[in-house]
């Protein structure tokens, strides 16, 4: 961060702050502050360090973590100036970038430990009650001060940085203090009650499972962000996926109005034939995707073939079957389109093995091409043609039931019929709004591109 007009607020907070931790380190020392073994102090801070580091996500701006634990331990069993050198050492054992965010954490740190073993020390001193009662209350006291000190030089750092509303951190962290007093102020108290009975030894024995613990949950929710953003960005792929293909789409579509809308329908209908063959939501994602681009390879055929009029000669016969070919090199230039570079190179087998391109014949030809196949027979026939008119539903669906086991699939005409059975006449005679959702989409996709 340069250092501008602008941040003088921030850096004149951050000399505040380490102002009041050394001041309030003397102040201690000199009141008859004393320290406990260098042990004991640096296997504290050491504790205290590696939990931070392990924090765990409560909200979106809120981490949380038993570095808690050994920094109230140290202000109820050792004092406010122990507790404030623990403190500081552990900020001191967090230090990395951005180093300004460790400036303002380490005298935080101290001063919020010190606070704590001030308002510990003001509930052990009165006499009465019995040992773990103080011990309890003590320890109560301590975490409450923690919790109120680090909500107010937070709240002072949100000040100085113009960063987001006091309320709003108000709001999320003053609800902790309610939450955590009540979980953490007993096992501080056992652990402060077990090392007046016992020895230090106690306090590692539980601290260290309990940092353990917390650095499993950590790489728990490390390994879900992973997985959210691994999911993330698979559906902003398929998205992108999608759009590239009906863009392709809406190419074919501009050249010949004949065919407008078509690979819309052939994908919708392909689609639901996968559905209702009960296939994965994947694979009915990938004959949708298929469906879409089945006909790109027309991109490549030669003026004027598309839009002819009358029937087609023999060598326009044999170029117009060279589509599904062309097809499939257009795709298979394209990152991760290897599967439906092959599914649509062969939408045009037949189960009989009289097909083109390579005369592939029953489970040779994939699934996926066999359901196109059927999709693709149907929507031509209840289409208009410039050659002939749209036909008849009816008439339509008996033909395929005509051509099955040596055009067609007999289980794909089968789920197919009784898909058309249970669809509206819009659906059956291909004219239903979603048909040409496709093809906004694409539209929508190619403006972007322009702009």
């Amino acid at each position: 961060m340069k250092l501008g007009r602008e941040n003088l607020p921030i850096y004149g907070w951050v000399g505040l702050l380490w102002l009041a931790a050394m001041s309030a380190g003397l102040a201690l020392f000199s009141g008859g502050g004393r320290l406990p073994s260098f042990w004991i102090v640096g296997g504290l801070a050491a504790l205290a360090a590696i939990a931070e580091r392990q924090s765990v996500p409560v909200t979106r701006n809120t981490e949380a973590s038993v570095a808690f634990l050994p920094l109230v331990f140290a202000a109820v069993a050792f004092g406010p100036f122990a507790a404030l050198v623990v403190g500081a050492l552990a900020g001191l054992g967090n230090l990395q970038r951005p180093y300004l965010r460790c400036a303002v954490y380490l005298p935080a740190r101290a001063l919020t430990a010190a606070a704590a073993g001030l308002a510990a020390g003001a509930v052990m001193a009165p006499n009465g009650g019995t040992a773990f009662g103080k011990i309890l209350l003590a320890c109560l006291a301590a975490s409450v001060a923690e919790m109120a000190a680090d909500l107010v030089f937070n709240l002072g750092t949100q000040a100085v940085r113009a960063a987001g509303s006091p309320w709003a951190l108000l709001r999320t962290l003053g609800p902790l203090i309610f939450v955590y007093a009540p979980l953490y102020t007993p096992i501080v108290a056992l652990l402060v009650y077990g090392y007046e009975l016992y020895s230090v030894a106690i306090v590692g024995a539980f601290l260290i499972p309990a940092i353990a613990l917390q650095r499993l949950i950590h790489l728990y929710q490390q390994q879900r962000e992973a997985v959210a953003s691994l999911e993330e960005a698979n559906t902003r792929l398929e998205r992108a996926s999608l759009s590239f293909a009906t863009a392709l789409v809406a190419t074919l579509d501009a050249r010949d109005r004949y065919t407008a809308g078509h690979s819309a329908a052939v994908a919708v209908y392909s689609r639901d034939i996968a559905a209702r063959m009960g296939l994965s939501e994947e694979e009915q994602g990938l004959v949708h995707l298929c469906g879409l681009v089945h006909d790109i390879g027309k991109i490549g055929l030669p003026a004027g073939l598309l839009e002819k009029p009358g029937a087609l000669t023999l060598e326009e016969r044999r170029q117009m079957e060279e589509h599904s070919a062309i097809g499939e090199k257009i795709l298979s230039k394209v990152d991760d389109y290897a599967e439906i570079a092959r599914i649509v190179r062969h939408h045009h087998e037949r189960v009989d093995g009289l097909g083109y391109p390579e005369g592939l014949g029953g489970e040779e030809i994939p699934l996926a091409a066999r359901i196109i196949s059927v999709a693709d027979a149907y929507n031509a026939m209840t289409s208009d043609r410039p050659y002939r008119d749209a036909m008849p539903s009816r008439v339509a669906r008996l033909r395929l039931a005509q051509a099955v086991e040596s055009q067609f699939d007999t289980t794909v005409v089968a789920a197919f019929e009784a898909v058309l059975a249970g669809g509206t006449e819009a659906y059956r005679s291909g004219q239903r709004e979603d048909f040409s959702l496709e093809v906004r989409v694409a539209e929508n996709a190619i403006q972007v591109a322009v702009s």
